[in-house]
């Protein structure tokens, strides 16, 4: 049965649906789609509604109404089962028996634009937050967003809380209770680990205050820390095998994504990040490195998230921060290996491949004494004694799914990896 209806239930959401109100299942396959805001592009969102396999797709909103429906279900010529949008008010919506259901039901499920506060204050910590995680890593299915829907794709997020910031602002003082971060407790993306989204880049610049939020996410984790930023008209769509490839209209339009990380430097630390100062963080006018690619109608351009050190279609920038003035220049591309083999050639662990179907391969330069699997509620269901720098663990009959691996060395030093199981 095929039709089109609004339904309103007790003004917590509302739904707008269009297709087959049968739920059909098919055999999605993963990948995520970010798109930087202002418009879509056509040709990611058919990438994404492809990996659908026909079956249902769901927009979650906060504000707005059912403008994704004849979009998606008529006007993109890809075959699905329905397209339905709810729109969630609170978080009582959220986490009504009826978004519930058609969240655990969705082959894809689509972020709209609006205010990603909505989406923290509603859907993180509760069942929602729960359901969307199996879509991503237990079921493997796609899922993405626009704007603030691509705002919390990654690992590490800017909630918006308390409002938007600009780049003076958050240059001039990095500490600005403005610059509200999020990090490792909502979207487990495992392709986007480490990894914060900015949008809009273009409009308005954006480039200075997403070095202030790598910056204090590297002082709270740290760690290396990475970014992608993507241009208003532009889209960057990332297969299951960790490929990005950018859409947009280049050249008619300077339409570009940017995969920004963290140099490798014996010290990456800024030169001063304090509270109500001025960001400097220059390192040589080599803080960061960026990769800058155009995005254009069939996908051509890429990056390689597995790496993170080689595309196609791109250049290399420098970016740095001199007492709270952005600056770029372009530059050669990033090389890690001196840094990794100065400091740690002790310790490294290879982990390979990953995602894996049947075999994790694990490489180190100490002898490795013992590994642990872990579900996500941290239930042990594996454990193996090795004794030996190199193994192999049979995990054919292990399901698919996100899990936790724990290497203890020689030295007694602990090591924790995401797996992905397909």
């Amino acid at each position: 049965m095929c039709l089109a209806v609004n339904l309103l239930s007790a003004q917590d959401y509302t739904s707008f649906f269009i297709g087959d109100t049968n739920d059909l299942s098919t055999n999605p396959e993963f990948g995520i789609c970010l798109m930087g805001g202002a418009g879509e592009s056509d040709e990611a969102m058919q990438w994404f509604l492809n990996l659908a396999d026909g079956g249902d797709v769901l927009v979650l909103r906060a504000s707005g109404g059912d403008g994704y429906n004849d979009y998606m279900f008529n006007q993109l010529g890809v075959n699905l089962n329905s397209v339905e949008t709810i729109r969630v008010d609170n978080s009582s919506g959220a986490t009504s028996a009826y978004v519930l259901q058609k969240i655990s039901q969705a082959e894809a499920i689509w972020f709209a634009g609006g205010d990603q506060a909505d989406y923290v204050n509603f859907f993180k910590d509760n069942a929602v937050e729960d359901l969307l995680n199996e879509h991503i890593n237990i079921k493997q299915y796609p899922i993405g967003g626009i704007s603030a829907g691509m705002a919390i794709m990654g690992e590490y997020y800017f909630d918006a809380l308390n409002g938007t910031v600009t780049t003076t602002q958050a240059l001039n003082n990095p500490y600005d209770s403005r610059v509200s971060l999020g990090h490792s407790d909502f979207l487990n993306n495992p392709l986007l680990e480490k990894v914060i989204t900015d949008t809009h880049y273009d409009n308005p610049f954006r480039e200075g205050r997403h070095m202030a939020f790598l910056a204090r996410l590297q002082e709270i984790s740290g760690e290396r820390v990475f970014g992608i930023g993507i241009d208003e008209f532009t889209a960057v769509c990332i297969d299951e095998n960790g490929t990005a490839k950018i859409f947009g209209d280049f050249p008619n339009f300077d339409d570009y994504a940017y995969f920004i990380q963290v140099n490798c430097l014996t010290d990456s630390s800024p030169e001063n990040l304090v509270a109500n100062q001025t960001l400097n963080w220059n390192l040589g006018q080599q803080a960061v490195k960026a990769y800058k690619v155009a995005g254009t109608t069939d996908g051509s351009n890429q990056f390689d998230l597995n790496t993170w050190e080689s595309g196609i279609g791109g250049e290399w920038q420098n970016w740095w921060v001199d007492q709270g003035n952005f600056q770029f220049q372009s530059s050669s591309a990033i090389d890690c290996t001196t840094f990794s083999t100065a400091n740690f050639n002790l310790t490294e662990i290879e982990i390979y491949p990953n995602p894996t179907r049947d075999i994790l391969k694990l490489q180190s330069r100490l002898s490795i004494q013992k590994a642990e699997i872990f579900d996500l509620l941290g239930k042990k269901i594996r454990s193996y004694d090795l004794e030996s720098t190199s193994a192999s663990l049979e995990l054919k009959d292990l399901k698919q799914g996100l899990y936790v691996l724990k290497v203890v060395l020689e030295n007694s030093e602990n090591q924790t990896f995401k797996i992905i199981k397909n």
